[in-house]
């Protein structure tokens, strides 16, 4: 909502100025113009970036437009802290964590945590490291030193398209130019054809649409929409260093309590429950399994 708002705000200033000065929105419709913006920038990206970056773009660009309310946030963080919690103390008995972990869509256990479910990347991680912790003994310290690069690598990749959008942002006033140069190009062309002063201005002016119009998506719309993605990526690291906090300090020593609550520090702060909060979630799911 926050998003759509700040959009409208942006629009309405710069075209309702525009308006108020007495333009018209005709004489901004120039379809070739934009065209040929659109289509370089889409073309540089295209030619610019391995097909999984493209993939990964268009899934962070659903996740900026389909950004979720802060309870749904709250919930999210509840439901993969007591995830972790519950495989903590499951994973006393390796068997049987074994059974969760080697098939998590069909595991009771995980069924009750449907948002962590539906996080392809963050099931992957937590999965993957459980079954690294149950395959022999393994110290804190060398399972850090593991997540760190695993998470590292896996933070390169998802920071790739908001770099890559971002390079396009940069590029967008070149595109504009190059779209106005073709313009008066062809306005210069006209003046060979005995084309009237006005005719020729009207042109010219055609042709200056194409600069407003890369200046204006490089700052106001992809700039602005690659700073979103960043914001997506964040979130999402988050959540896996969350995970890696929980399985180090587990690996320490900690009991399965202190461990998740070492992980909950890590919750950003508009949707990190307080300790308190979290202790009664672990009272509710004790009292439930009993």
């Amino acid at each position: 909502m926050q998003q759509i708002i700040g959009i409208f705000i942006v629009l309405g200033c710069v075209f309702g100025g525009f308006l108020l000065m007495g333009g018209s929105f005709s004489i901004l419709w120039q379809p070739v113009e934009i065209m040929i913006i659109i289509g370089a920038a889409v073309g540089a990206l295209v030619v610019g970036n391995p097909r999984h970056v493209l993939v990964e773009l268009v899934s962070q660009l659903r996740k900026v437009v389909s950004s979720g309310k802060a309870s749904e946030k709250h919930q999210f963080e509840r439901q993969l802290l007591m995830l972790m919690y519950e495989l903590l103390q499951v994973g006393r008995d390796l068997k049987a964590l074994d059974a969760h972990v080697e098939a998590p869509h069909e595991s009771s256990l995980f069924k009750r945590y449907p948002m962590v479910l539906a996080s392809p990347k963050l099931l992957a991680f937590i999965v993957d490291n459980f079954r690294l912790m149950a395959m022999g003994k393994i110290s804190a310290h060398e399972l850090e030193g593991v997540l760190d690069q695993e998470l590292e690598a896996i933070h390169g990749d998802l920071e790739q398209p908001s770099r890559s959008l971002r390079k396009i942002s940069d590029a967008m006033p070149g595109f504009g130019i190059v779209a106005a140069v073709l313009g008066v190009v062809m306005a210069m062309n006209s003046v060979a054809d005995g084309a009237t002063a006005g005719i020729i201005a009207h042109k010219v002016g055609a042709a200056m649409v194409g600069t407003f119009l890369g200046v204006f998506m490089c700052y106001g719309l992809l700039d602005p929409l690659s700073n979103l993605i960043q914001q997506v990526v964040k979130n999402e690291v988050s959540e896996l260093e969350c995970v890696k906090v929980v399985l180090v300090a587990y690996a320490g020593g900690k009991p399965p309590l202190l461990a998740v609550d070492a992980g909950r520090r890590l919750v950003p702060l508009s949707s990190k429950p307080s300790f308190v909060q979290m202790e009664g979630w672990i009272n509710q799911l004790e009292g439930a399994v009993a």
